[in-house]
Order: structure tokens, then sequence, then C-alpha cells
């Protein structure tokens, strides 16, 4: 309970720093970039592309944790690999909503350029409408939260964890092959500079691997048998298990 607590109250603190930073955001000439340069624009009828690569790395990552309730092989532990995953996000998520309010760059997306009636918010009419965020509206159409990527916390996160705690090879090559082609994506559609996805790239590698110091190690699941509890049962055969074994002892020691 106190884990989705948790993981709800970081979302929400995120998506309203995001929604803040639109009110403040001012539209201008798009800034040169390298990734521009090199990668041909997608345009806006084909900017599902890199939000389906996202979604499939995110079900996917989701599905593999939850896992251990479906199948007998149960090699992970579902809320302490979600624990793990959620202070990850929310050190990320904390040093993303310091860069961004730091400096505001001109969103390169379509719905944030000039001409835009998306590219600015008129000022709120009540503080309710500033904490409702206008979900999920604003959270879809938001401008100026760029550096860094927050598509990119969330895929490299998933894919660094399964790749430490996962078990086929196959499949981490082809999560880091698609997340390698989402940072491609995302530049070539124009959702983020090319400076929003190279900082997610060292920023949350870094996080991650200091985060992950500091944090206890999962437990094996194979030895799990040997902390649970044990069951009036299995309390039972073990005490008749030790009073035959006294029984065929020496009977010397019985005096």
């Amino acid at each position: 309970m106190s884990f989705y607590i948790g993981r709800e109250a970081s979302k929400y603190i995120h998506g309203f720093a995001a929604r803040g930073v639109h009110y403040i955001h001012r539209p201008g000439p798009t800034l040169q970039d390298v990734g521009f340069f090199l990668l041909r624009e997608l345009g806006q009828d084909k900017g599902y592309i890199s939000e389906t690569v996202f979604t499939t790395l995110f079900l996917s990552f989701v599905l593999w944790t939850f896992h251990p309730f479906f199948f007998k092989i149960k090699k992970i532990y579902t809320v302490l690999i979600w624990c793990r995953v959620l202070a990850f996000l929310a050190a990320c998520q904390f040093l993303r909503i310091i860069t961004f309010y730091s400096t505001q760059l001109p969103g390169p997306n379509y719905h944030c350029r000039e001409g835009s009636k998306l590219a600015t918010l008129p000022p709120p009419n009540s503080v309710l409408e500033v904490l409702l965020i206008n979900f999920p509206r604003g959270m879809l159409y938001g401008c100026g939260d760029l550096i860094f990527s927050s598509h990119m916390i969330f895929s490299l996160i998933f894919v660094r964890t399964y790749h430490k705690y996962g078990t086929r090879r196959f499949i981490k090559l082809c999560a880091w092959l698609a997340v390698i082609a989402q940072s491609f994506l995302i530049v070539a559609s124009r959702k983020h500079y090319t400076v929003d996805v190279v900082v997610a790239w060292y920023t949350v590698n870094l996080v991650v691997f200091f985060v992950d110091k500091q944090l206890p190690e999962l437990p094996d699941r194979t030895s799990a048998a040997l902390i649970l509890p044990l069951s009036k049962d299995s309390k039972a055969k073990e005490e008749n298990h030790k009073l035959l074994n006294a029984n065929s002892g020496d009977p010397a020691e019985w005096i």
C-alpha cells in the first residue's frame, strides 16, 4: 500500500512541476541541433512510432515483474523490484525537475512552436486548476519540460533493471536495441532536442549506479523456503520427527 501511495505521489509531483513550467514556457525559433540536422523529421502523423516503442518497453517490463504471480518459476520479488525502480525514478525525476526549471528552452514539438495555441498557457483562474494539472491533456501536450527526456528515464531504468535481474540474453539484447532506437525516434519526431536524450543517457545510468549501491540487494528466491515461517502442520511434523529421532537413540540417553 505504501509503495502504491509513493508511486502515485511521485507521478503527481512530477506532473505538477511539468504543468507549472508550461505556464512560463515561451515559444521561439527551434534551436540548432545536430540530431535535427542528421535525422529526417518524421512529421506529426508518424509521432506515434516512438510512443509505440516506449509503450512496448513499458508493458513488457510490467508483465515481466508480475510473471511470478502467474508462473511457477519465481526468481524475483515483484514488490522489491518495483521499490528499487521507484527509488530510481524518484531520484531521476527530482533531478529532471531542477534541470528544466533552471533553463526553459523553446519546445521543438509541433504543439509547442510559435503559432500554436497550445504553446503557452493563460494564467490559471484558480488554485484548483493548477492542482488538477488538466489531466490527461496537460500531460500529453506539455511544453518546457525538456531537459532531460522523461521517456528515456523510464526506458533506461526498465532496461537496466531487466539486464540485472532478467535471465534471457536475447531479450536483454532486444531491450537495449529498442531503447537505442527510441533515442533516435524521439529526436526524429522532434519531441526533444538531442541534448535532452544525451543527458538522460548518462544521468540515468549514473543515478541508478549510485542509488543501487545504497539499497540492499534482493534476496535469492531459491532460499525463500528457508526463511518462510512454518505452518502448524509443518511444525507438528517437525516435532514428530524430532521425537522419533530421540526414541531411536541410545537408551542410556533416556535416563
